[in-house]
C-alpha cells in the first residue's frame, strides 16, 4: 500500500521528506525475501560473482540502528558517541509509535543485510551483503557526522535524508570527496523542485526512487540534483519492534539512496583505485531507462529521471574508461565554500527554513487531497499502459 508522505511542521525542524520512510504491515521472513524485487531485477546471484562489497565500509548517517536485528548481526562497526543531547534532538522529531532505530536499520539492511536461516535464505538481504556498516547518528549536525565517518574509514557515505540542515554540510562533503569517499544523498519525497541539502551540495550523487516498471516516483523532488534512480517503491525492510520484525512496503528516495550506496560499495570493491567521480561515471554510463522514457528522447540528465536507473551488473562488467577524476557530475570548487553554492543553489532563496515550513504546512492540507486523486489516476493509467516489470540488465 502506498502511504502519502508527511511534512513535519515542528518549528526549527529540518525538511525531512527523504527521512520519512513509509511502510506497510509486518510479514514473514520468507515472504520478505520473495518480495525483494530489486535483487531479482539486478540479477543479484550473478552480480555477487563479481563483487559483494567485501572489504568496503559504508557509513550510514541516520537516526539510529538496531544492531541486533537477526539479518544484520555482525555487520556493524563501532560508531561514535555524540552524546545524550544529540539523541534527544533526534527523538523529539519522532511521530507517536516510531522507534528512533527504524529508519537507520532499514537503510543498513538494504545495503548490507545477510539474511538468516539456511544459507541466509530468509529475511532481508542487502545488495552488498559483505560490506560493513559504520553507524553514524545524524540529527542536527550533518557536517560533524560526515567528517567523523571519513576519519573513521568510510569508503561510501549514505545520506538517506534531506532538508534545510544546519552545519557545514557542503564543506564536509567536499572533505569526504578529497579523501576518496563516495557520497550518496536522497533527493527527497516532496514532489517539488525546491533545492535542499545535502543533495544540493556539489559532489553528492543525488538519487530518486523508481519502481519495478522503470517509472520514477511522483514523490521524487525534481531539479538538477537528480542524478540517478534506484529501487524505492514497495521495498521490504528490516525494521519494527523486535530483532525479527519487518515492514512490507517501504517507499521513498531513502531506500533508493541505500541501493545506490550499495552499488557504489560493489564498485569500490572491484575498482578500489577509482575516484568518487569515476565511480559515479560508471553508474551514469550504465544507467537505464524504461522503453516509454526512451521513446520520449529525454535530454539527459532529466530533472525527473537524471541519467536513468542504476544497473550494477553492467557497471561492474562493462569496459568503461576511467575518465577524468571529477567524473560527469558537478564537483566542488576548491576556491570557494560550497555551503551555499551547491548545484546552482541560491544562497539567499526567497523562502527557506521556518518560512518554507509554515507555507507548505499551511497549504499542504488543501493540496494533498487534490494531489492524491490526481496521482492515483496517473499511476493507474501508467500501470495499464506498462503492465510488465522492466528488465534492468
Amino acid at each position: 500500500m502506498r502511504v502519502t508522505r508527511t511534512l513535519r511542521a515542528t518549528a526549527g525542524a529540518a525538511l525531512t521528506g527523504a527521512l520519512l520512510l513509509a511502510a506497510g504491515g509486518t510479514a514473514s521472513a520468507d515472504q520478505v525475501r520473495k518480495d525483494l524485487w530489486p535483487l531479482e531485477a539486478f540479477g543479484s546471484q550473478q552480480l555477487w560473482q563479481e563483487a559483494t562489497g567485501k572489504g568496503v565500509t559504508v557509513a550510514v548517517l541516520d537516526s539510529g540502528f538496531r544492531e541486533t536485528h537477526q539479518d544484520l548481526t555482525g555487520q556493524f562497526l563501532p560508531g561514535p558517541d555524540f552524546g545524550k543531547a544529540t539523541e534527544a534532538e533526534g527523538a523529539k522529531h519522532l511521530s507517536a509509535g516510531q522507534d528512533i532505530r527504524d529508519h537507520g536499520t532499514a537503510m543498513a539492511g538494504i545495503i548490507a543485510a545477510h539474511g538468516h536461516g539456511p544459507n541466509g535464505s530468509q529475511g532481508v538481504k542487502g545488495l552488498a551483503p559483505d560490506a560493513k556498516i559504520l553507524p553514524v547518528p545524524e540529527y542536527k549536525n550533518s557536517g560533524q557526522a560526515t567528517r567523523w565517518a571519513v576519519d573513521h574509514g568510510a569508503d561510501v557515505i549514505n545520506m538517506s535524508y534531506g532538508g534545510d540542515l544546519a552545519g557545514d554540510t557542503c564543506e564536509s562533503i567536499q572533505y569526504a570527496l578529497k579523501k576518496g569517499v563516495v557520497v550518496v544523498a536522497a533527493v527527497g519525497n516532496d514532489g517539488w523542485s525546491q533545492k535542499s541539502y545535502p543533495v544540493g551540495c556539489k559532489g553528492a550523487i543525488g538519487v530518486g526512487s523508481v519502481d519495478q516498471y522503470g517509472e520514477a516516483s511522483d514523490d521524487n523532488n525534481y531539479n538538477s540534483d537528480m542524478d540517478l534512480l534506484a529501487p524505492g517503491v514497495k521495498i521490504p525492510v528490516a525494521m519494527g519492534k523486535s530483532d525479527s520484525d519487518y515492514r512490507t512496503s517501504a517507499d521513498g528516495s531513502s531506500a533508493a539512496t541505500a541501493y545506490a550506496s550499495a552499488a557504489a560499495a560493489l564498485l569500490k570493491q572491484k575498482f578500489p583505485d577509482l575516484t568518487p567521480g569515476q565511480i559515479a561515471n560508471r553508474l551514469v554510463k550504465t544507467a537505464g531507462l524504461a522503453q516509454a522514457e526512451k521513446d520520449k528522447h529525454l535530454k539527459l540528465p532529466d530533472a525527473h529521471y537524471g541519467y536513468g536507473f542504476i544497473q550494477p551488473g553492467p557497471a561492474l562488467r562493462r569496459h568503461i574508461e576511467a575518465g577524468p577524476a571529477q567524473g560527469p557530475l558537478p564537483m566542488p570548487d576548491d576556491k570557494a565554500s560550497q555551503n551555499a553554492a551547491g548545484k546552482g543553489f541560491d544562497p539567499d532563496p526567497p523562502m527557506s527554513g521556518k518560512k518554507a515550513l509554515m507555507l507548505y504546512g499551511g497549504i499542504g492540507l488543501g493540496v494533498l487531497v487534490v494531489a492524491g486523486i490526481i496521482i492515483a489516476i496517473v499511476v493507474s493509467v501508467r500501470r495499464r499502459n506498462n503492465p510488465r516489470p522492466q528488465a534492468w540488465g
